[in-house]
């Protein structure tokens, strides 16, 4: 001990006479300095790991005199060309002198007549079968009228909407697996205005409830390539940290490498059933297994399949686990509005647990204005469209789903086949459900959207790979054999004639696709978007 002691007192003493020779402010200021370097080289390396030297190069460049003025009328140029002919510039800018009365319908119809026949041609966008004026679309157009003064915002007065919304809710989630013992029995949820919302809400809950949890206030989520943009929002609102995972060889996420992202922050994971891309279900139950093991949040997304995956796996196709049946899974986002079949503007946000369901929630007690509380991100709402939805799910019931959802799979199928007997196409993994998205090593794939969008038709157009998708809905369940003689004939005229079209958008899509700088892509579509609305 003794000679510890003495060791220690050499040492010390050592140190002294070294440190003797510098001056007393430069002994205070070398630790402050190789601090800020340590953190300069630590702000440098997360960039790099954030951006890349790429990214970070061209933004060097752009400082350059002369470029950000050459690269600002190229933007413009690309814009204009995104454009295409809007009608921005004949918008009205000011009340009418005097109203228009009941005339103000004929202006709307005269509005309307200038949409595109969007019947059965577009993927995706209107799920429900027929005319606007006419069954299905006809009852819930009446439910919706009957309720537009409504708010839920005011419970104590508009009874009727509040018990409208908690039987929605009720209902979707016994579709999801409330009623399985593995549940937990505590399943709740909200309505909301669309799958974005109901993105949002979960993604806020699941850090609320992680900042609690674990005290987590630097959070990080872990999302696959191909999960919604709606997370990518979500991030920026909420001020987290994406981080995004390639998917594996079949476009699914890629469970081995959610887990190398798992650290100290992360607050939750993403899986999609299927993902909007290609159609994709995601390894929920793997998922579910990481999530459980480093108690994280994770969150599935049922906004495309939360009203056809439920009754696919009744009428016998190979659905993998998906719901709250799953241990592990926290959270999910369901639309009523696609193949629910319910007007546009209703989802369903779902919680395992109370416990977490109240991060949700937004309560004031400070305001003058008396004590507040609010569900979701709106504050008043729509009561028209949660009795559009009530209407919806009431007049079809279970048979009414399972007819709707076996005529779309079987027309799904019946595509998905055709697409793969048209030489030079090639379907993208294994399509679960209704959505099916190709490419092609031969030709341009956006310039056959080009030919197909000069037939009236209107796809998704992909990008990693360069490919198109058609979500398939019941508009399409009698065209769709038109839709692959259209797509057959594109094939062919682009292998004829390659090249892009007067007017086409291949161009665009095919140089964004390859541009190494997504800073200059994301500003392109800030200005598009800045200029069109």
């Amino acid at each position: 001990m003794e000679a510890a002691a003495e060791l220690a007192l050499r040492l010390r003493a050592a140190a002294n006479d070294r440190l003797a020779r510098y001056e007393p402010l430069a002994l205070v200021a070398a630790p402050l300095l190789a601090l800020l370097v340590a953190r300069t080289l630590h702000a440098t390396a997360s960039a790099v790991a954030d951006r890349g030297l790429v990214a970070i190069a061209i933004a060097a460049v752009k400082l350059l005199p002369g470029v950000s003025g050459y690269i600002a009328a190229e933007k413009k140029k690309v814009v204009d060309k995104m454009q295409s002919g809007g009608a921005k510039n004949n918008r009205r800018a000011e009340l009418p002198t005097i109203g228009l009365a009941e005339q103000v319908i004929e202006e709307l119809e005269t509005l309307k007549a200038k949409d595109v026949d969007w019947q059965g041609k577009c993927s995706g966008t209107v799920y429900i079968a027929g005319s606007e004026s006419e069954g299905h679309f006809q009852l819930i157009n009446k439910a919706y009228s009957m309720f537009s003064h409504t708010n839920p915002l005011h419970q104590d007065v508009f009874k009727s909407v509040a018990n409208m919304e908690a039987e929605v809710v009720a209902m979707t989630a016994a579709l999801l697996g409330s009623k399985e013992k593995s549940s937990g029995g505590q399943i709740c949820g909200n309505m909301t205005s669309g799958g974005t919302e109901s993105i949002l809400l979960a993604v806020k809950t699941s850090r609320d409830y992680m900042r609690s949890k674990k005290g987590i206030t630097r959070p990080e989520m872990i999302i696959a390539e191909s999960a919604h943009s709606a997370y990518d929002k979500a991030a920026q609102y909420f001020n987290i940290k994406v981080r995004r995972v390639p998917v594996n060889k079949e476009f699914l996420a890629d469970v081995k490498g959610f887990k190398r992202c798992i650290n100290g922050n992360t607050i939750m994971m993403v899986g999609s059933t299927p993902g909007f891309p290609h159609g994709l279900i995601d390894p929920i139950e793997e998922l579910g297994e990481l999530a459980s093991r480093y108690d994280i949040c994770l969150h599935v997304d049922l906004c495309l399949g939360g009203f056809v995956l439920p009754f696919a796996h009744k009428l016998g196709y190979p659905i993998p686990p998906f719901d709250f049946s799953v241990k592990g899974v926290t959270s999910i986002s369901s639309d009523v509005h696609k193949y629910g079949l319910a007007p546009k503007g209703t989802s369903i946000v779902l919680y395992r647990n109370h416990e977490i369901r109240k991060h949700q929630f937004v309560a004031v007690t400070e305001w003058t204005g008396g004590l507040y509380v609010s569900p979701t991100i709106a504050g008043s709402r729509p009561g028209g469209l949660i009795a559009g939805a009530w209407a919806a799910m009431m007049s079809l019931g279970l048979n009414g789903y399972l007819d709707s959802t076996s005529r779309i799979m079987d027309v799904s199928k019946k595509i998905q086949r055709g697409i793969g007997e048209i030489p030079g196409l090639f379907v993208i993994g294994k399509p679960d459900m209704t959505v099916v998205a190709f490419g092609s090593d031969v030709v341009d794939i956006f310039e056959v959207n080009d030919i197909m969008s000069s037939k009236g038709w209107h796809l998704n157009a992909l990008q990693r790979p360069n490919s198109l998708h058609i979500c398939v809905t019941l508009q399409h369940t009698t065209v769709y054999d038109q839709f692959l003689k259209d797509l057959q004939d594109s094939v062919n005229t682009v292998k004829a004639n390659p090249g892009p079209i007067s007017g086409g958008k291949a161009p665009i899509y095919g140089a964004a696709g390859k541009m190494p700088d997504r800073g200059t892509v994301r500003e392109l579509l800030v200005e598009f978007m800045d200029s069109s609305c």
